[in-house]
């Protein structure tokens, strides 16, 4: 099955529902789920149904102009009121990802905006700017695929962790979108690693059954058979995605990118973070003030297994995300180009943070 051809969350034709590609269940099942209330979607987002920084924004702008189109006021100021309550219960589902945030806010500036018109005609509003974040999601991706394309030669072993393909977007991913434009070119010749991703395995239930899916070459490796899969020289470059980038060029990605990125810097590898701009917060100065989401040590000691592979009562740490220090980083690739050392000054030169 092509990932290119599903989509990871939209909003129903008569706008009631959003339907979500429940992403827990593949890579065996293929399952849209409909969620209505605010809880199941808050539910979704923080469960990993929908999952990916870009894909939460998205979910996050559809969510919010759904729920508030449940409100049922004709009061401007007490449609705000109520708005505000469902965005900020939205936003308490996952702490890293700043697309979540980045969308709700955008959202409420949207409806501050249009507060002197009828309560109907904001939610119409609300509607269509939830769409054009959709939109403009898709179209962000594609130019990064492209910039990232411009790195690439011919038989090149390419190397990525988690999944920031279209399941974590709207279409094409971030980390896979170079290698979309490649197949949509004719490129016959690379070679996809994909780690497989503890302890949720997004590696290997979700990129690796869309590059496969779309009949890109693709090898599973777990994530300790990086190290060797590099010295072999099978690894030309390696590209990953973020869900937040401060501004001295700090990202936070899935656990176990930071690993990934110092064994490229040992072996000599080009490390690529594929970073929207949305991603990139500039209220942070180093990656040290990014918060990490810590999750339930069940994902480590009984997710995936038939029985239980520790011991009862085994303390667990279960950090969600690592921090890549900028030094680490060959390039970060933005939908508005590819920024270099001194990260600060080539954000600010492509105008992100104002």
């Amino acid at each position: 099955m092509d990932a290119l051809q599903l989509d990871t969350v939209r909003i129903s034709a008569d706008k009631t529902y959003l339907e979500i590609l429940d992403q827990t269940l593949l890579p065996n099942t293929v399952k849209v789920i409909q969620v209505r209330r605010i809880e199941d979607i808050r539910e979704a987002i923080k469960s990993l149904r929908v999952r990916g920084a870009p894909a939460i924004g998205v979910c996050a702008g559809y969510a919010i102009a759904l729920t508030a189109s449940q409100i049922d006021t004709d009061d401007p100021i007490q449609f705000r009121e109520e708005f505000l309550k469902h965005k900020a219960y939205l936003a308490s589902s996952r702490p890293t990802a700043v697309n979540l945030f980045w969308a709700l806010d955008r959202m409420e500036n949207t409806m501050r905006a249009h507060l002197n018109k009828p309560v109907s005609k904001i939610k119409e509003i609300l509607f269509a700017e939830a769409q054009a974040i959709r939109d403009e999601d898709v179209s962000i991706s594609r130019r990064i695929g492209e910039i990232g394309f411009g790195l690439l030669r011919h038989g090149d072993g390419i190397l990525t962790h988690c999944n920031a393909g279209t399941l974590a977007t709207a279409k094409y991913g971030t980390a896979t979108a170079p290698i979309y434009v490649a197949r949509e070119r004719g490129w016959t010749d690379l070679q996809v690693y994909c780690d497989e991703t503890r302890p949720l395995l997004q590696g290997a239930r979700l990129t690796a059954f869309e590059l496969h899916g779309a009949g890109i070459d693709t090898t599973l490796i777990c994530d300790n058979m990086a190290s060797i899969t590099m010295r072999r020289g099978l690894i030309n470059i390696i590209f990953v995605g973020c869900d937040r980038v401060a501004r001295n060029g700090d990202t936070a990605n899935k656990i176990g990118t930071s690993g990934v990125a110092i064994l490229a810097k040992h072996y000599g590898i080009p490390f690529y973070v594929c970073a929207p701009g949305s991603t990139i917060d500039m209220s942070l100065e180093t990656g040290d003030q990014i918060p990490i989401e810590e999750r339930a040590p069940e994902e480590v000691t009984e997710m995936w297994y038939a029985q239980r592979m520790a011991p009862e009562g085994i303390q667990v740490c279960n950090p969600a995300f690592d921090v890549t220090e900028h030094s680490l980083i060959t390039g970060i690739i933005t939908e508005k180009g590819l920024c270099k050392a001194p990260f600060d000054q080539a954000f600010e030169k492509l105008g992100f943070g104002r």
